[in-house]
């Protein structure tokens, strides 16, 4: 892992579609944008802002998500999550994620995640099918 450089930011812009709709996902039966829909979006962003520093071999993986989701989204409008890294603790790295549309804040959340060897990490996952 390289130096991590706190307040780094990486912005990322989607645009809503109806596959991306509660009714859709099956978080609720409304036609806006789905919460598990903001937060995938904002740890997507976190994991790119974090890509960075990152060596060969090493990937990250999100261990925590405080959010909130403030105001609905119909399908068509963009939705810009923001990053920034503010805080890092050996390999834990932390955000502050602002989720906007076009007419408002719509989410914020802080967000951690572990930096980790892909491969390892996956063998231990993995290694649970063997002790079934």
């Amino acid at each position: 892992m390289k130096e991590i450089k706190l307040h780094t930011k990486l912005t990322k812009k989607i645009t809503v579609e109806e596959s991306m709709l509660a009714s859709h996902v099956g978080s609720g039966i409304v036609d806006v944008y789905a919460t598990p829909m903001m937060i995938a979006l904002m740890e997507n962003t976190a994991a790119a802002c974090l890509n960075q520093f990152l060596e060969e071999g090493e990937t990250s993986v999100g261990v925590m998500m405080r959010t909130t989701h403030d105001a609905a989204t119909p399908a068509g409008m963009t939705v810009t999550a923001e990053v920034e890294i503010t805080a890092v603790d050996r390999k834990k790295v932390s955000f502050h994620i602002i989720a906007r549309d076009e007419r408002d804040l719509i989410g914020t959340a802080d967000h951690d995640r572990f930096i980790v060897k892909k491969e390892a990490f996956e063998a231990k996952a993995l290694s649970k099918l063997e002790n079934s």
